[in-house]
């Protein structure tokens, strides 16, 4: 495969809601390219970028595909690659969308002509904002029922602004649509449904001539607006001549000043030709940034430096994306932000301090693997087998470092429990969950110590399903879900004064300990606290450390339902011991007993885990969300606006949070988001509390046994 300078490569976002055919457009485009022999078809599972078993299953994008078509515009020298990263729409999955679209350098955000805009339109619109990006629109599906070029656009307009502007109208509409008026040429693109993708040239359809000139005129108008040239001329002249006015709309769009909108249907192949022009004609290349912005420090928080996105420069690379491949291994997606990569280049990982060796580098079409000799300063490819490398990780030339900031990926929004049905799962689920993780940023994993739950947190209940699926298909790890336990805890809101007392006798040497102790609640996060006030000798010293793990274990094991006791404090101040019968073990039952009975006296109650929500809307769900809140015993402890949406502030108890996420999306129709992390604890009203404690008695009572048994 030929070698692409900077200015010869555009590398593009196919961006958008959930379902509004992007995979599908990326399939058309790679079609009409040349780049697949036939055009593949998310309905038959034969598409490029949905490679992987649980997309083709599920007919969705989990993970973003990456692609490339070669693509020369009529009247140019040579070919221009075009780098097409496809990436998810559904809600569930915009952190992968969010993390790659930082390889991009320009958006083309989807719209069903049907719909409209809808709620990840929105989403990935800030994104590419957040990434300083050019944006185009592509209304898809105009040959659907009830398809509507004016009530999408209007849709558009009204969310975006006034710089969305059509460069296309539909000839036909909804079955009948068969091709669009190019507004910058003024000629008819009439296409065959299901053919190449290429168009055949005519004149704009006399029932059209009208409107064409009036889209025309709006078009050429907007894009003189921001040129005083330009303007004089389209004043003097009426027009632009063709090639001013495709200047003029590269320029405007480079500025983000105009978001131009484009007209397809890809699933029959309709505009496909006319949309490569535009993404090699208006969309920018790599080079359009000049520069690419990064730190000297690993934290982002130091000084910046800049690094011109140039052939010239020290090599430095971006890694965007992890495959974890069961068969290559891991494969390391990467964007080349400045310099040439050669192959079987030595560069260094800044992030790990570590060489990494880059043999056999790539470009990948879908899940195929081209190899390539060096890949220039904006290009995209990648590697199989990095020692060390993950995500957001930066390499380069050890003599020049430069660490480049990786995206901002949200916590986790819900959690659950995570089951191994056998042994041999268990086993097996440490290096599997590793593997997973690595290719997916928003998934944690760990044990609580408490409760022994493994727990997986992800986005969304369908996210922690696909990575179980994963787990099974790829790493034959059977797992179960379940809702996660509370990890709720015991403490004391009374003093208390007790006696423990361990006497056995049976032939021989007998069992003797006694020990006295007072208990006192501490404030919360204090833990246990365990005082030696023991004078005299009462229970010599050797034996003193036997009554505190017999606290200690006991506290650990619970008293009302198993949860683990906290914040007190014992103070051992006298006992009494047998020079032939005293024991460790006698001390430590002797412990255990006068803790219980302090127990009894000292006013137990459950602490229940508090969480800060941080809940993001629009401004029109935030009264619903506030009364939402409070219903669920959460304190509001404030709100703030951000340019028509809300961010409201709360402290709620975590067995109120484990169902949120699906209400906050049904009460804002997906619109809203949140985060959430530990707080404090707080005592569980009592109410509450007799019911968790009737749920966990038998259990505990079980465990009691056992550990008394032991």
């Amino acid at each position: 495969m030929k070698s692409y300078t900077t200015d010869w490569i555009r590398n593009v976002g196919i961006v958008g809601h959930g379902d509004t055919g992007k995979t599908q457009l990326v399939s058309s485009l790679l079609y009409t390219a040349g780049m697949t022999p036939r055009l593949g078809k998310v309905a038959e599972g034969s598409t490029t970028t949905d490679w992987d078993e649980e997309e083709i299953a599920r007919k969705i994008t989990i993970n973003t595909g990456v692609a490339y078509a070669e693509w020369q515009v009529p009247g140019q020298a040579e070919k221009t690659k075009i780098n097409l990263l496809d990436t998810p729409g559904y809600s569930t999955f915009i952190n992968e969308t969010k993390s790659s679209l930082i390889a991009a350098d320009a958006s083309l955000i989807v719209v069903d002509a049907a719909a409209g805009v809808q709620v990840v339109t929105e989403r990935v619109w800030d994104y590419a904002t957040e990434y300083d990006q050019p944006r185009a629109f592509l209304l898809n599906w105009m040959d659907r029922d009830l398809a509507s070029f004016e009530r999408a656009l209007g849709s558009i307009e009204q969310v975006f602004g006034r710089g969305v502007v059509p460069i296309q109208l539909p000839i036909g509409a909804e079955k009948s649509f068969r091709g669009v008026v190019d507004l910058v040429t003024m000629k008819a693109l009439i296409y065959t449904p299901d053919g190449d993708g290429k168009a055949k040239i005519e004149d704009i359809p006399a029932d059209m001539a009208e409107q064409a000139k009036a889209a025309h005129e709006k078009l050429v108008e907007m894009v003189a607006e921001g040129e005083d040239e330009l303007m004089q001329e389209f004043f003097e002249k009426g027009t632009l001549p063709v090639e001013d006015l495709k200047k003029g709309l590269h320029e405007e769009v480079r500025d983000k000043k105009i978001f131009p909108v484009l007209l397809s249907s890809a699933l029959h192949n309709i505009g496909s030709d006319a949309i490569l022009n535009f993404l090699v004609e208006i969309f920018p290349s790599p080079a359009f940034r000049g520069k690419a912005a990064g730190h000297k420090t690993p934290d982002h928080k130091g000084e910046t430096i800049e690094r011109k996105i140039a052939d010239s420069e020290p090599v430095s690379l971006f890694a965007f994306k992890t495959v974890a491949d069961p068969f290559a291994g891991r494969i390391t997606y990467f964007k080349v932000m400045s310099g040439v990569l050669k192959n079987d280049a030595t560069l260094q990982n800044f992030n790990r301090n570590s060489p990494e060796r880059l043999q056999h580098i790539q470009v990948m079409q879908g899940k195929t693997a081209t190899a390539v000799t060096d890949l220039h300063a904006g290009d995209i490819g990648a590697i199989a087998k990095l020692k060390e490398t993950t995500t957001g990780e930066t390499l380069g030339d050890k003599n020049a470092p430069i660490f480049y900031p990786p995206a901002r990926i949200p916590e986790p929004s819900i959690t659950f429990a995570v089951e191994p049905k056998t042994r041999a799962d268990e086993d097996r689920i440490g290096v599997a969950i590793h593997k997973i993780l690595e290719e997916d940023l928003a998934l944690r994993f760990g044990r609580d110590p408490q409760t022994k739950e493994f727990l997986l947190s992800g986005a969304g209940q369908q996210h922690i399903e696909v990575v179980v699926a994963k787990l099974r298909k790829r790493y034959h790890v059977e797992m179960t879900l379940k809702p996660p336990k509370v990890p709720y805890r015991e403490t004391i809101r009374g003093k208390a004064d007790a006696e423990g007392k361990h006497k056995k006798q049976t032939g021989g040497h007998g069992q003797f300990g006694l020990c006295r102790i007072k208990m006192e609640p501490l404030p919360r996060g204090k833990g246990i606290e365990f005082v030696d006030d023991v004078f005299g000798g009462a229970i010599p010293k050797n034996w003193i450390p036997s009554v505190e793990k017999g606290v200690r274990e006991s506290a650990e094991r619970g008293y009302l339902a198993g949860f683990p006791v906290v914040d007190f404090r014992v103070s051992l101040y006298d006992g009494k011991y047998h020079d032939v019968d005293s024991s460790d073990m006698a001390f430590k039952i002797a412990g255990s007993l006068a803790f219980k009975e302090a127990m009894k006296q000292a006013r137990p109650a459950l602490l229940e885990p508090i969480m800060h929500v941080e809940v993001y809307a629009p401004d029109q769900y935030s009264g619903d969300l506030m009364g939402h809140l409070s219903g669920r015993r959460g304190k509001i402890s404030g709100s703030e606006s951000r340019a028509g949406s809300v961010v409201i502030k709360a402290q709620v108890p975590l067995s109120e949070m484990l169902s949120y996420a699906n209400e906050l999306i049904s009460m804002t129709q997906g619109r809203g988001s949140y985060s959430m992390e530990f707080s404090h604890y707080d005592f569980l009203p009592q109410e509450l509390a007799e019911k968790v404690i009737a749920a966990h008695k038998p259990h505990h009572a079980e465990e009691e046994g056992e550990a008394a048994t032991a």
